[in-house]
């Protein structure tokens, strides 16, 4: 299987770290995304939205990183991460569906603003975009910081993809200034996740500028 992807992005680390978890051998593409690659004709034809990460699994061509988790902890029948129980693997696909809906392009808001912008010297953080990325953190923050009370992960007792998934943008919290200091259940349970080595393994490097 290959996987089309730009190592530093969240989406395409949760991708790898249920790869690595699962035991999953995935050969790595590289697509150039400053260098405009996401949008040559060819890979297009992969993946039409000219986004990252692309599964591609023979003559099956698979987009969308939770999709693509999905399908891949799918070939490994009976492992934690994607639970056989109706009503868990449910409830992990609620909070994966919750984090492309809200939690993620919450965190986003942060990501661009205070670190790609930067690094890209695509100008100043633009006040009106972070004022409401401050306001949506408080309201989505405090939904996961409440759930997460007197939890180790976001559902039964094990990791599963809903921590992959929601955690992701976490580990460019402290460069990209999110507001996540007074979200102590938050903190200590993506503290907690680096104690699952393919989580911590797949962790991005320093971070450039």
């Amino acid at each position: 299987m290959k996987l089309y992807a730009f190592p530093p992005s969240p989406n395409v680390r949760k991708v790898q770290a249920v790869a690595e978890h699962l035991g999953i051998p995935l050969e790595l593409q590289v697509v150039d995304l400053p260098g405009g690659g996401q949008r040559q004709p060819e890979y297009l034809k992969l993946n039409p939205n000219g986004m990252i990460p692309t599964l591609q699994d023979g003559d099956f061509v698979l987009w969308e990183s939770n999709a693509i988790m999905q399908y891949l902890a799918g070939k490994k029948p009976g492992n934690s991460l994607w639970p056989s129980d109706e009503r868990q693997r449910a409830d992990v696909a609620r909070w994966q569906f919750w984090d492309v809906a809200h939690w993620g392009p919450t965190c986003g808001i942060f990501l661009f603003q205070n670190l790609v912008k930067r690094v890209l010297n695509l100008g100043d953080p633009d006040p009106v975009a972070l004022k409401d990325g401050a306001e949506r953190f408080e309201r989505f923050g405090g939904v996961l910081d409440s759930h997460l009370a007197n939890r180790d992960f976001i559902v039964g007792r094990n990791a599963t993809l809903a921590d992959f998934s929601v955690a992701s943008y976490l580990a460019f919290a402290e460069p990209s200034k999110m507001p996540v200091g007074k979200f102590a259940n938050i903190r200590r349970w993506n503290a907690g996740l680096d104690r699952i080595e393919a989580w911590k393994k797949t962790a991005p490097g320093p971070i450039p500028g």
